[in-house]
This record gives structure tokens, C-alpha cells and sequence, in this order.
């Protein structure tokens, strides 16, 4: 396994990219208009939007690369 490939390749894209970034910009917006309370909540939704936003600005995901599934035309 090639750690560059492993981290690089293009493996998201269409419904997946777009599902992807706006599940992330909606928990960073609930984050920053502070309408979770304090507590266990605001970190899953910060995990959420991280790796949303994340995963669409890479269009990749570690988790579909190492089970070989791919949503990105190739």
C-alpha cells in the first residue's frame, strides 16, 4: 500500500461530494451561531464538520479507499 495513494487518490465525488460539504457547512454553522450547548454534542458535530468539509475539499475518503468502493467518474 502506497501512503501518497493511500491519502490522494480521488475516491468521492457526485451526491457523495455534495452530501459531504453541506452536512459540514450546517455543523459549522450550528457550531458558530452556538445553538448546541455545551458538552459531548459540540465535539461530534465539530468531528462531523471537519471530516465533511475535509473529505469534499480532497475529494477523498480513507475509509472507502481501504475497502476499495468509489463514488468519483472515473
Amino acid at each position: 500500500m502506497d501512503i501518497k495513494e493511500l491519502f490522494l487518490q480521488e475516491n468521492v465525488g457526485g451526491f457523495d461530494l455534495l452530501f459531504r460539504a453541506l452536512f459540514g457547512s450546517i455543523a459549522i454553522t450550528v457550531l458558530a451561531l452556538d445553538l448546541v450547548d455545551p458538552g459531548i454534542w459540540r465535539w461530534v458535530l465539530a468531528i462531523i464538520a471537519f471530516a465533511g468539509l475535509f473529505s469534499a475539499l480532497m475529494r477523498h475518503c480513507t475509509p472507502y479507499y481501504l475497502i476499495g468502493f468509489s463514488t468519483a467518474k472515473k
